[in-house]
């Protein structure tokens, strides 16, 4: 797969690099702040999913570059695990947000207090979301430093 003559991988890498960490941090105020949340709602799904789509795409974009240059099999064998983590790892974070989005709940900053929600399941919903938010960040760092590795020694 390549864009213009450039191969893909390395442009979509740059979109989970970014995406992964603020689709995190989103979370992480998600989880913490309920008075955030009407507003962190969409923004966190949104980032989430786009994040795990990029992960795919890297995945196999990466698979393309792999197979379109085998000398290189020897020096990514571990970028190519940590990138499949990453990948599983953004596909989950991406099921709990949407299960945030969906079960916490909490104040409206709007003076007619429109879009606050009950919270459902509390606690144990944003501990999850804290969890996936913080194991994303370390395998987008994982993935990348090995990526940058493989590339740069």
């Amino acid at each position: 797969m390549e864009l213009n003559g450039v191969p893909l991988h390395p442009l979509v890498v740059h979109a989970v690099v970014v995406l992964g960490p603020l689709s995190a941090l989103a979370g992480l105020a998600y989880a913490a702040v309920p008075r955030w949340r009407w507003l962190l709602r969409w923004p966190l799904v949104v980032l989430a999913v786009v994040t795990a789509v990029a992960s795919v795409v890297a995945v196999a974009a990466g698979e393309d570059l792999l197979s379109s240059r085998p000398e290189l099999a020897p020096i990514v064998v571990e970028h190519q695990e940590d990138g499949e983590l990453l990948r599983l790892w953004s596909i989950g974070y991406a099921l709990v947000s949407l299960l945030g989005a969906w079960a916490l709940g909490g104040t409206s900053a709007l003076a007619s207090g429109r879009g606050a929600r009950g919270t459902r399941f509390g606690i144990p919903v944003a501990v999850l979301l804290a969890v996936g938010a913080v194991g994303l960040v370390v395998t987008v760092y994982l993935a990348g430093d090995s990526g940058a590795t493989a590339v740069w020694g």
